[in-house]
């Protein structure tokens, strides 16, 4: 079934279905764009084709096939809390929030990727397009699931629009604290890419950071920030990270470009200025052959920021004040693919 919600000369935005999966897909007929979210399974992009061509890692053969197993691939959204935090328990305000691990939404010593990575509980509220681009907003009402409070017991809704213009993707997200209290902002994405029929050990990146975030044990950081010691721009033949960057530098609309090209083909990600860290993952695959993909991690914190800044090793916590709000973008675009 075929249900087209708005259609414009150049860009169109419809609600259709892939192998049974609802879908949404906006298209930019001009830049040869087609992106496709799947708004049951963490309101997730999977797809961003240019000319045909998959710039996004996706780990599953079709929607089908990742609505069976779903697998870290396209554009995860991590919240309340993004990638890991050092014990069973997070520290807002003074204080102390343990999780309740009977519930089984939360796993392991240090819980990782937060609540929603494959969250059933998006609401699509608008699809549309018009002269200047094709957009789906949606929205997850967190406050209204006691299982989801129970562990961050902050009365809070994510608005998240994905908005397809100029051939380049914008992911605005908006979180709106309806609770009492100020609410600590620990969220981000893992976004996936990769520069399509290129192999990752001919990629080079370009990477806009001036410090290096240390870790220690289990990856989880120190507190200690040292300058950018990896070479930059960096071939990533034969390399592997895992690793956290801060004080990204930015052009004069506040956003931080990170890239990789080769053979005249460049996959670029821009982070808002709310956007203040990203974790690069590099990792390598069976027999230490490289997996064919990057992950450039917009983050508004550092790994377990929220807790270290509890213990005074992490001054730039983001939080968002009771009945305020915290909005920020990152931006993905592709040239010669």
């Amino acid at each position: 079934m075929l249900s087209v919600t708005s259609l414009a000369q150049n860009y169109r935005a419809e609600q259709t279905s892939d192998h049974d999966v609802p879908i949404v897909r906006l298209t930019d007929v001009a830049a040869g764009v087609e992106v496709t979210i799947v708004p049951s399974i963490g309101n997730r992009a999977v797809e961003m084709k240019v000319h045909g061509k998959n710039i996004l890692y996706f780990a599953s053969a079709d929607v089908g096939e990742f609505q069976k197993r779903p697998r870290l691939s396209g554009i995860p959204f991590l919240a309340p809390w993004a990638d890991l935090l050092n014990e069973q328990a997070f520290w807002a305000n003074g204080k102390r929030y343990p999780f309740n691990m009977t519930l089984g939404n939360v796993r392991g010593e240090r819980p990782s990727h937060g609540l929603l990575v494959t969250s059933p509980l998006w609401h699509v509220t608008e699809v549309a397009a018009d002269a200047r681009s094709a957009h789906v907003t949606s929205r997850l009402e967190f406050w209204k699931y006691p299982d989801l409070m129970a562990q961050w017991p902050f009365a809070h809704e994510y608005e998240m629009t994905y908005s397809l213009a100029g051939g380049a993707l914008e992911v605005k997200t908006t979180i709106s604290n309806l609770s009492t209290e100020a609410m600590p902002v620990v969220m981000g994405f893992h976004s996936f890419f990769q520069i399509p029929d290129i192999p990752r050990d001919e990629w080079v990146a370009h990477l806009p950071a001036r410090v290096h975030v240390i870790a220690g044990e289990h990856n989880i950081p120190t507190g200690e920030m040292r300058p950018l010691d990896i070479p930059n721009p960096l071939p990533l033949r034969g390399r592997t990270l895992d690793d956290g960057f801060t004080d990204l530098e930015r052009d004069a609309d506040g956003r931080a470009h990170f890239s990789i090209e080769s053979g005249g083909k460049t996959v670029e990600t821009l982070f808002g200025p709310k956007y203040t860290v990203a974790t690069i993952w590099l990792p390598a695959g069976p027999n230490g052959q490289p997996r064919e993909f990057i992950c450039f991690e917009p983050l508004a914190t550092i790994i377990s920021g929220v807790n270290l800044a509890h213990e005074g090793k992490y001054p730039d916590l983001q939080s968002v004040p009771a009945g305020g709000k915290w909005t920020e973008s990152f931006w993905i675009r592709a040239t010669g693919i």
